[in-house]
């Protein structure tokens, strides 16, 4: 058994090497518990040495920092018009669907042309900028203030409203999926009216690429177990799908 600061070089080695470590790899390699190297761990991210993640640790921050929407419209692209196209098979005919803020589920409202009436309901603006002439499209747009990094609104304006209506599902964008922490953004004055919505709605959809798992925005909107869909893109990695679908998620990988 090696001693904690031989731990801690070892630990840091293998890191400099692949990038990140993985906590039954270190405790098979050291011949320790995995209680022990997750305190290594914790003591290692205290020193600004590492950032801890799901099953153990990386160089890179997990931590999804908040960009204007105008930015991020542009980071990819192309998986979020490929993740938008997936998640147009879950709207039934004579529906009525909730979309969030953000630019991956704003791609859905681009590519929505609904053969019968359906009712959208959303906090952002862009959305229903969007969907306001589209034939067969009703939407109601929630209140409050406009947040000028999301063009969303937020508040209890829009809080109050949910509280008097019900939809059958909710598309969702998240800064961060993360198996222990949950899904979270990174606003905090967001976080609320997303807690609601997903409360008002009948099922959630979490549309979000893949670099968005692993990661966590400073505000938590809620666990994983109060999603039913993930749709996402094929950059996601096979032990993610099956740690997800073994939580009981579904899964859609979309299509390049």
């Amino acid at each position: 058994m090696k001693n904690i600061t031989e731990r801690h070089q070892f630990i840091l080695q293998e890191l400099k090497k692949a990038g990140s470590v993985n906590i039954q790899e270190l405790s098979d390699l050291m011949q320790v518990s995995g209680v022990t190297i997750r305190k290594d761990l914790k003591l290692l991210e205290d020193k600004n040495l590492l950032f801890r993640t799901h099953g153990g640790g990386s160089i890179s921050n997990p931590y999804a920092v908040e960009r204007p929407i105008n930015e991020k419209e542009f980071i990819n692209a192309e998986q979020k018009q490929s993740i938008a196209k997936a998640a147009l098979k879950l709207i039934r005919q004579n529906d009525s669907i909730m979309i969030g803020s953000g630019t991956t589920v704003f791609e859905l409202a681009r590519c929505l042309q609904p053969a019968k009436q359906i009712t959208v309901i959303t906090p952002a603006v862009k959305v229903t900028l969007e969907l306001s002439n589209r034939p067969n499209v009703e939407v109601l747009q929630l209140g409050g203030l406009i947040r000028q990094n999301s063009s969303s609104v937020a508040g209890s304006y829009a809080e109050y409203i949910l509280d008097h209506i019900s939809c059958g599902i909710l598309f969702i964008g998240v800064d961060g999926i993360d198996f222990d922490f949950g899904l979270s953004i990174s606003n905090l004055t967001e976080a609320g009216l997303n807690q609601k919505m997903i409360a008002t709605a009948q099922s959630v959809a979490v549309m979000a690429d893949h670099t968005k798992f692993g990661k966590r925005g400073i505000g938590k909107i809620c666990d994983l177990d109060q999603i039913q869909y993930i749709i996402t893109d094929s950059g996601v990695s096979v032990d993610t799908v099956k740690s997800l679908e073994d939580r009981g998620i579904k899964v859609i990988v979309a299509d390049k």
